[in-house]
């Protein structure tokens, strides 16, 4: 389970056994989607548990993980293919629920689902239903995404708080009590980033931070680009009852997972208008300058604590918060 959760052991089993198989410059780039020439492409799988949480279902999570997935990679989304595993006995006004929820989610987005397949298995054989989606959309031009693009001063922005998908799916597996601001962060985040790119199109990095949250995010960025990040823990926005359930739980909100954030490492003469497009959304309200990306400590993210210090924000090891997303 440790090998799916977004951190250490899942980037091991990448670089041990898929990229070996696989290897080419394309996959190499290890984004959230795939760039081939102006087309970028992604794909993913969906099996979250509960199916239905606070804010969203699986449904809605597969559409806008693939949407962000292809905007992140500076396209716009334009078509999405569907499969869906259902297990033997899965309840038919659930699975229209589903269905419902992700055409209303294609629909905000404004991409099309233009092909699938269903797939039906044996009692015991899955765990109700499964979703993969695969994703199309077009690179804007004159946008290029890359970590080839990330130099010293170059600031790194988020576009909310973080932890809030994470806490929303731990409160119901485990009948915790939460007040009902805390939901699923999920949503599609694909006409915000278009307007971010639109004032800056030289956006150098932009990454979806699900399994293993910003922490793993950032990692990955600061070893692609060889450059160190250092961000700042008062800026860095965390609601306080999520703050509350990572004391309680031991958990670290950098390492949980969110469904509806983007970092983006934008040059520093553009930080304060691409801040200010993002605020103008509704999914970027609490949007935030949260570090720099520094000369010394290639490969490293360091934060800054709250009393001064700096500690290494290392990549997540381990089985945090399984089947998540």
């Amino acid at each position: 389970m440790a090998h799916g959760a977004g951190g250490k052991l899942s980037s091991e089993l990448l670089k041990e056994i898929i990229l070996p198989a696989f290897n080419n410059e394309i996959l190499n780039e290890l984004h959230d989607g795939a760039k081939i020439g102006r087309i970028a492409m992604t794909t993913d799988s969906y099996v979250v548990r509960p199916i239905f949480f606070r804010g969203g279902d699986i449904g809605k999570l597969s559409i806008c993980g693939t949407v962000n997935d292809l905007a992140v990679t500076g396209a716009v989304p334009k078509y999405i293919s569907v499969g869906v595993i259902l297990e033997e006995g899965f309840d038919f006004d659930e699975l229209k629920k589903i269905v419902n929820s992700m055409a209303k989610a294609a629909k905000e987005a404004d991409v099309k689902i233009v092909t699938g397949d269903t797939t039906v298995v044996g009692r015991g054989q899955a765990d109700g239903i499964f979703i993969n989606t695969a994703g199309v959309g077009e690179i804007i031009d004159g946008v290029d995404i890359s970590a080839k693009k990330i130099c010293a001063g170059m600031k790194i922005l988020i576009s909310g708080t973080i932890g809030d998908h994470a806490t929303t799916i731990l409160s119901e597996r485990h009948g915790l009590e939460l007040p009902e601001n805390i939901k699923s962060d999920c949503a599609p985040l694909n006409k915000m980033i278009f307007e971010m790119l639109s004032v800056e199109p030289k956006i150098a990095m932009l990454r979806d931070a699900t399994r293993g949250g910003i922490a793993a995010v950032l990692n990955e960025i600061a070893q692609s680009a060889n450059v160190g990040i250092l961000i700042d823990e008062e800026k860095i926005p965390v609601r306080e009852e999520v703050r509350g359930v990572c004391d309680i739980l031991g958990f670290d909100a950098l390492e949980l997972a969110n469904e509806g954030k983007i970092i983006a490492v934008v040059p520093e003469n553009s930080c304060d208008k691409v801040l200010s497009v993002m605020k103008k959304n509704i999914y970027g309200i609490d949007a935030a300058e949260i570090g720099s990306v520094v000369k010394n400590s290639a490969g490293k993210v360091g934060l800054k604590t709250q009393i001064g210090a700096i500690r290494i924000v290392d990549m997540p090891a381990g089985e945090l918060v399984p089947r998540i997303c």
